[in-house]
């Protein structure tokens, strides 16, 4: 919801706390970190929303699959403006709540007003209702001015949903007297019809239909009147009693993330031969055998088993409830797995391709990865994003797009290069209670073979991991940039190098790269991505500043070029920086 203060009050929440919400202090619900009523609490069953609005739609539909997994009869009910309508977030929460049939109620508020911009130029359908008939939900038309309608309605929907759980969309026919927020004013809006809807005025109305079924008398009025004035009063007094937030840095940087408390499990010493994408699936359903809770959301992965294969027979041992097809919505698919968190449930999410997170961009760098900082609720989700060129997928199969989440806030951000270290990383990350993306370069997935241990295990994150041992320059690289390395070198026996294979990228292992470049003196960053903006810049700062006076060169980043992923295989191997970085180490070593 957004900025919904009937339902905060309904909800019986402190008036106090409420305004010192608005005020910045303590006593809100974010410790000065959000605006007026952006905010959330689990102690009064509320979401918190973010600006762009559309996306609590489709968290609305993560609670509500939890509720129906949990077969608990509870509802969730979701709020949005008329002008909210327009967002593709909105034809995407709907779309799913219809296709899984999820206990949810959509209302929209339609005060006829999108800050200025009136409904006949948001829209051209006569009634927003009328969108619930193309996904199938059933929908009204309420006079949102109507106390008792409104009442009663929902009451008796909601009813319904608890005893047949499905979507509903209510269309609240309202008006916005006031601005919408208070320095926008309403000059926009004609005379003539701020007097109709004054006439229409809800409370009004609601006391002279009181009055005259002689429910309410002038003493009680009056007394219902004081009592409420001394509530605001009061609460508005010890609100601004209230000292200002003091600062704490130590406080702002330990609240990004929940905290989470690493369980190392030892693997077995039992092993077996895996390829990359095996032990992936091999770590992902071990995961679903240790989390009863856990759910897994994608396209395609159910009786398919994925466009890689991973989930194949996942649907037969876990079921089609926890293993789940989703229509092709990212942005909605993201947001129900946050909703999934706020219920106390866990998800995994596949994006088909890495490239398509784009469609989910919004929910992942401004819901999930903020959320914990804003109001202390975290997001119990891994974004596995399949990756990388070199397999002729073209521009928009092949990225390499960690660059997008490693300067995020909030998110933490794996890549593997190896399949033991895949298994045990994808453990631990589904553990981790933060958003998690896990990159799976898919030209690993099939070329790559290793011992892995056949039991449940985890690894830490955080650790990068010295593959070789040197003294005559540190290679610091991840993903297929590991593999190119160590091709390299096997084939250049007398280059002494430190190879060390990052293993996860936020958080960094700072440590580890400095200690290695203080040791041999030069330093070589090998990433797939393109070169403006990559990780290999941050590194390379990072060196700049902690390492210079134990630096014999310039540090050196190699990557592939700054154009899209070609597809022609020629063109492809150009773009990739494998042959560059092979004549760069030569060069820094003789520098």
């Amino acid at each position: 919801m957004h900025r919904n203060l009937g339902v905060f009050t309904t909800r019986e929440i402190s008036l106090h706390r409420l305004f010192c919400q608005w005020q910045g202090k303590a006593s809100g619900f974010t410790n000065g970190r959000d605006r007026s009523f952006h905010f959330g609490t689990q102690e009064y069953n509320i979401v918190g929303m973010i600006s762009h609005l559309g996306p609590q739609l489709g968290v609305a539909d993560g609670i509500a699959l939890a509720n129906l997994l949990k077969k608990n009869n509870q509802v969730t009910a979701v709020f949005t403006g008329e002008g909210g309508t327009s967002e593709g977030d909105f034809h995407e929460a709907l779309n799913v709540a219809s296709v899984w049939q999820l206990p949810v109620i959509f209302c929209i508020e339609n005060n006829g007003y999108g800050l200025s911009t009136p409904t006949n130029e948001q829209y051209r359908c006569k009634h927003l209702a009328d969108r619930g008939k193309g996904y199938g939900i059933e929908s009204f038309i309420l006079d949102g001015n109507n106390i008792i309608e409104t009442y009663s309605k929902v009451k008796k929907l909601a009813e319904s949903v608890r005893k047949r759980p499905r979507p509903i969309l209510i269309e609240f026919k309202t008006f916005r007297r006031r601005g919408h927020e208070e320095a926008s004013g309403t000059k926009y809006v004609p005379k003539e019809l701020m007097a109709e809807w004054e006439a229409k005025d809800p409370i009004e109305n609601f006391r002279s239909y009181l009055f005259s079924k002689q429910i309410l008398s002038a003493e009680t009025d009056q007394k219902y009147t004081a009592d409420i004035k001394e509530e605001i009063d009061k609460g508005l007094d010890t609100a601004y009693a209230e000292e200002a937030i003091v600062p704490n840095l130590t406080n702002e940087l330990s609240d990004v993330y929940k905290s989470f408390d690493y369980n190392e499990i030892a693997p077995s010493k039992e092993t077996k031969v895996l390829r990359f994408v095996d032990a992936i699936s091999e770590g992902l359903k071990q995961s679903m055998e240790a989390h009863k809770d856990l759910v897994i959301m994608g396209q395609d992965i159910a009786e398919y088993g994925g466009v890689f294969k991973i989930t194949e027979g996942f649907v037969e041992q876990f079921g089609k409830e926890r293993v789940r097809n989703t229509p092709i919505c990212e942005s909605a698919i993201v947001e129900t797995s946050m909703g999934l968190s706020i219920a106390g449930m866990k998800a995994v999410v596949e994006m088909q391709f890495s490239d398509f997170v784009t469609s989910g961009f919004n929910p992942i760098v401004n819901y999930l990865a903020k959320s914990h900082y804003r109001w202390e609720q975290n997001a119990d989700v891994v974004v596995r994003m399949p990756c990388g060129a070199g397999v002729a997928a073209g521009p928009f199969h092949s990225q390499t797009n960690e660059a997008w989440f490693t300067k995020t806030p909030g998110l933490k951000v794996i890549y593997p290069a190896f399949p033991y270290d895949a298994k045990g990383l994808l453990c631990t990350a589904i553990n981790d209670p933060n958003p998690i993306l896990f990159f799976e370069h898919k030209a690993l997935y099939r070329s790559v073979r290793q011992d892995v241990p056949t039991s449940y295990y985890t690894l830490p994150l955080g650790k990068a991991i010295k593959l070789k041992e040197g003294d005559s320059i540190s290679i610091i690289t991840y993903g297929a940039g590991v593999h190119w390395a160590i091709e390299l070198l096997d084939s250049n026996p007398e280059i002494s190098a430190d190879l060390i294979d990052l293993r996860t990228l936020q958080p960094l292992d700072k440590t580890a790269v400095i200690e290695s470049v203080k040791k041999t003196g030069k330093a070589i960053i090998l990433q797939e991505d393109s070169m403006f903006g990559g990780i290999a810049s941050d590194i390379s700062s990072m060196l700049m500043e902690e390492c210079f006076e134990y630096l014999d060169a310039p540090v050196k980043r190699v990557a592939s070029l700054e154009t899209p992923i070609p597809f022609a295989a020629q063109l492809e191997n150009q773009y990739l920086p494998k042959k560059r970085f092979d004549t760069a180490l030569k060069a820094l070593l003789k520098y």
